[in-house]
């Protein structure tokens, strides 16, 4: 029997609930077996074995090639997987899941305001307390590759099974690494992060795991998914703008879209018509119009796009180069 797509997704929280409206979106929505279920599929894509897991055990069964693609946050694909470079392909950001991997030390080291200070702070600490500075977290393949990079060397990990921002007031650690969305939490607890102490900016990522099988049908369903995917995620960050097009237009018309990055939706010269639909970035929108206005072009109307379909997948692409073939 011909292998089969596996996909897994977050089995709860904000996280599923955001995983959920992306796929429905794409119009490839998730069906769960059962509320409390493990398994599912998704519609229109009956090829895919849909599996709800933890988003930490997403992050280890990528690295492991137990599944073909999953969407967790970078930060637990990054500390889960040794080696993760060699072994898994971050292939898109989702845009939602956002948070920070951070250093946070006490608001009263007020000599503290860089990693640098932090590593002389590690270097006598043993000798003026009688035990190494004491760094809370769970992530610890995270704060070791860090902390390296800044030449920190003389310090203990301590694990943190909880509330990691307590440590420090508790007595349990003197700093802490630990993951943050708007600081609030650091801040409840007399906590900063010094102006070079964020580790990681993470997000909900879809990644694909080079230690799969990827067979030439499982390449066909990831095929058929990112085209999918893509055609919603383009819509998201391009708008649809019209303006009518008057003798002489293409003399300038052609060196501004190249400048904009915009794109033409039909051959204007061809088709001698009167109307320029063009795709343009919704950044760039403003300053389109603008453009547009300064040649005589009054009223630009502009539009949302629902699906933008492309004949090539850079997904795919991106997966591919990285796969034997």
């Amino acid at each position: 029997m011909t292998e089969r797509l596996s996909l897994a997704v977050p089995s709860k929280g904000r996280l599923e609930e955001q995983v959920n409206a992306l796929f429905a979106a794409a119009d490839v929505p998730l069906q769960r077996d059962g509320s409390r279920g493990y398994r599912g599929q998704l519609k229109g894509l009956l090829e895919v074995d849909l599996i709800y897991l933890s988003a930490s055990e997403i992050a280890t069964r990528l690295g492991e090639g137990a599944i073909h693609l999953g969407v967790t946050g970078e930060d637990l694909i990054r500390e889960e997987i040794p080696d993760v470079e060699s072994r898994v392909v971050l292939l898109q950001e989702l845009g939602f899941g956002h948070a920070n991997v951070v250093v946070a030390i006490p608001d009263a080291w007020i000599d503290v305001t860089h990693m640098a200070d932090l590593a002389e702070v590690a270097g006598d600490f043993r000798q003026r307390h009688g035990h190494r500075l004491r760094v809370a977290t769970k992530y610890i393949q995270l704060t070791q590759d860090f902390f390296a990079t800044h030449g920190i060397t003389d310090y203990t990990i301590v694990q943190s099974f909880g509330a990691t921002e307590g440590a420090p007031s508790s007595g349990a650690a003197e700093a802490i690494v630990d993951i943050t969305s708007t600081g609030a939490t650091l801040v409840a607890n007399q906590l900063r992060v010094p102006e070079d102490g964020v580790i990681l900016k993470s997000q909900a990522n879809l990644a694909a795991s080079l230690e799969a099988n990827w067979s030439s049908g499982v390449r066909d369903t990831a095929w058929q998914l990112f085209y999918r995917l893509e055609a919603y995620l383009r819509a998201q960050k391009q708008v649809e703008i019209c303006f009518p097009l008057a003798r002489g237009d293409h003399s300038w018309l052609h060196d501004m879209m190249s400048q904009t990055q915009a794109h033409a939706l039909h051959d204007m010269e061809t088709e001698r018509a009167e109307t320029a639909r063009l795709l343009v970035h919704a950044n760039r929108l403003p300053e389109i119009s603008q453009k547009l206005h300064q040649r005589g072009k009054s009223i630009v109307s502009a539009q949302p796009a629902s699906r933008i379909f492309s004949a090539e997948s850079e997904l795919f692409a991106t997966l591919s180069a990285r796969l034997p073939h």
